[in-house]
């Protein structure tokens, strides 16, 4: 006698109100487990790689190569999710948010689940093959640090740095294609991104606190404690002062660091405005990281372009 899966419910961060949401159940299964339902995951990996680009004055030139990065982006978000979702799959059986995802709940097995991560994988493939050898090697260097990403949350009370690392990787990939090199400003760019995706990711954090905490899974939100707001205010500072030092060594010129206001007024709104113990707060204020995100490259774009 075999269990009938567990009907596949809406988690609270899933907008899969449209297309994914009308799909037969395994196809839904499918999207859902790389995260098709939520754009909002390839638009923070997509972005790095944007603001490299067009730091190191890759635009307007170079715009075939943004929509390869937004392929790749999509693609290999979606095999990290997936890839995620198989070694994590006992500890989301366990988390409210997360037990309805469709390998806990039944809805898709390990075994098509691995076929679709290596079909994504292949999208990422032929991404991969556009690039220049660079930027292939560094592409490809990725691979390790994402294989590792999924068991930092059970080593260390920061896989938020670690996550950090792995979606600021595009900004390394995206510099070496237009500049042939990897130089200092790139350096402080991924730099910068790292401590953006930590603050955005403690914020996102906030909503899994009690779950985390009885299942023994750490987090940065977890370990800041009464101190989350600081704690986000002073890595989104870091972000600031990292892609501010960034632009300085492309233009050293006030007014191209100048370009990066915008962003940091949001950026400041996000953590102003954050209440800790408000989970529907905190996602919406993860969520606008997408708009944090084209603020940068639209300054990015202003300062490389004028090179």
């Amino acid at each position: 006698m075999t269990s009938e899966p567990i009907p596949v419910e809406i988690v609270p961060d899933s907008e899969h109100k449209g297309l994914v949401g009308r799909l037969p159940p395994r196809l839904r299964g499918l999207a859902l487990l790389a995260r098709l339902d939520r754009p909002i995951g390839w638009w923070l990996l997509f972005w790095p790689g944007v603001w490299a680009i067009a730091l190191a004055g890759g635009l307007p030139d170079r715009w075939p190569l943004v929509l390869w990065f937004l392929l790749g982006s999509i693609a290999m978000r979606g095999a990290g999710c997936v890839f995620n979702d198989i070694i994590d799959r006992d500890l989301d059986a366990r988390v409210a948010r997360t037990r309805a995802r469709p390998i806990p709940s039944g809805l898709v097995s390990v075994k098509l689940a691995a076929i679709w991560l290596v079909a994504l994988c292949l999208i990422g493939l032929v991404v991969l093959v556009q690039l220049h050898t660079l930027a292939a090697i560094v592409a490809l260097a990725s691979l390790a640090p994402v294989a590792a990403y999924p068991f930092m949350k059970r080593i260390t009370w920061w896989p938020q740095a670690w996550l950090g690392m792995v979606f600021s990787w595009a900004a390394l990939v995206g510099w070496a294609e237009v500049a042939g090199e990897l130089s200092t400003p790139l350096w402080l760019l991924y730099a910068g991104s790292i401590a953006w995706v930590i603050g955005y990711d403690t914020i996102y954090a906030l909503q899994d606190r009690e779950d985390d905490a009885m299942i023994g899974v750490r987090s940065s939100a977890l370990r800041m404690g009464t101190h989350v707001k600081p704690g986000v205010g002073a890595f989104y500072a870091v972000a600031l002062l990292c892609w501010a030092g960034a632009i300085w060594l492309v233009r050293p010129d006030p007014l191209a660091v100048a370009a990066l206001l915008p962003v940091a007024l949001h950026l400041g709104w996000q953590v102003v405005t954050l209440q800790p113990d408000d989970g529907a707060g905190a996602l919406h204020r993860f969520r606008s990281n997408r708009f944090a995100g084209l603020l940068m490259a639209l300054a990015c774009a202003v300062v490389g372009s004028s090179l």
